[in-house]
């Protein structure tokens, strides 16, 4: 038994020093890819010894900024699907799914409405709001009645939830000119157009929730064997999910703040980590943190060439790529239950 665990975790590592270099070249093409091709030496110039040429400035102006905010909101969504995961024992868990991106999203959408609120500093304070309150919600939702909060419940409600804050936010942006051309292209999804500052509003949300997912690292792999073994080894099943929950909110409001409810990252990452690296939370973890961001990043490359010289949001292609994704895991998973 010890000599296959440990098979298994030099397994994992490997896994993970090849996600390093896939992350490492996902970030040289969001450097090097876009409607204006960049040369490897210009972009290592414009990093060290700034210029001030065209290639330059698009270098260390437009991808420098976008490519940091796809390197942690990747990493944020990626996490926060796999805690999830864990914590509900649902492998559809996740802040799109479940509907916690768009709770987000419709209380920045709401912000935006009734305050006038048009700053990302101003968004993520409503963003984390709207995932707290939605995560209650679909808790409470999947918990009414007779029974208990079961994966299937669960993955109901926050697919009830997700439909009607999406009804409200496009009902929102309908009844409102300003609120539409405010909120139609950051609720899209994009890394695009946004600056360093964006980051900076959003990273102390990020860097707490993970942080508070260090502490879940061992009681997640408790819980993955039940409540009641969970317990037995010390673990209080609702302390954790009350501390897993706000995790998961953190790090899906901040990256909602950030650059939008992007679809499918919070899903398909911490999937890929599973079928490489396996269940154990200390690899998965930082696995869903390398995978994550190599996804968005990838992503957002295809959407700057596949529409040359015009770009598609990057949520855009989330969602196009991850909607195939979706289909197939929900089959898996049907599988397995007959």
């Amino acid at each position: 038994m010890s000599t296959a665990r440990t098979a298994t975790r030099r397994t994992g590592a490997g896994w993970l020093v090849i996600g390093a270099a896939a992350l490492l070249g996902a970030v040289a093409l969001s450097f090097f890819v876009g409607a204006r091709a960049i040369s490897p030496t210009v972009t290592l110039d414009a990093l060290r010894d700034f210029a001030g040429t065209p290639e330059h400035i698009i270098i260390r102006e437009i991808r420098l900024p976008r490519t940091l905010l796809g390197l942690a909101v990747g990493a944020a969504f990626a996490v926060a699907g796999a805690v999830m995961q864990g914590l509900t024992r649902n492998p559809l868990a996740s802040p799109e799914v479940l509907g916690i991106g768009n709770g987000a999203a419709f209380a920045v959408v709401l912000a935006i409405y009734l305050v006038g609120i048009t700053s990302p500093h101003g968004y993520v304070w409503f963003a984390v709001a709207g995932a707290a309150v939605s995560a209650v919600v679909v808790y409470l939702l999947a918990g009414a009645g007779r029974g208990t909060a079961t994966p299937v419940r669960l993955a109901l409600s926050g697919a009830v939830l997700a439909a009607a804050t999406f009804s409200w936010t496009s009902t929102l942006m309908a009844l409102d000119e300003r609120t539409l051309d405010e909120a139609r292209f950051w609720i899209a999804g994009s890394l695009a157009g946004r600056p360093t500052g964006v980051l900076l509003a959003v990273l102390p949300f990020l860097v707490v929730g993970g942080l508070l997912t260090v502490l879940l690292i061992r009681p997640l792999d408790a819980l993955a064997i039940g409540d009641d073994a969970a317990a037995a080894l010390g673990f209080d099943p609702v302390r954790y999910r009350l501390l897993g929950a706000l995790a998961v909110t953190l790090l899906a409001g901040g990256a909602v703040a950030a650059a939008g409810p992007l679809a499918f990252i919070g899903l398909a990452a911490p999937h890929l980590a599973r079928q490489l690296v396996g269940p154990d939370h200390r690899i998965l973890l930082p696995a869903c943190a390398l995978f994550g961001p190599t996804l968005l990043l990838l992503a957002d490359v295809v959407g700057r060439i596949v529409l040359i010289p015009l770009e598609l949001e990057v949520g855009i292609v989330t969602a196009f790529l991850g909607a195939p994704v979706l289909i197939m895991l929900a089959r898996r998973a049907r599988v397995v239950a007959t």
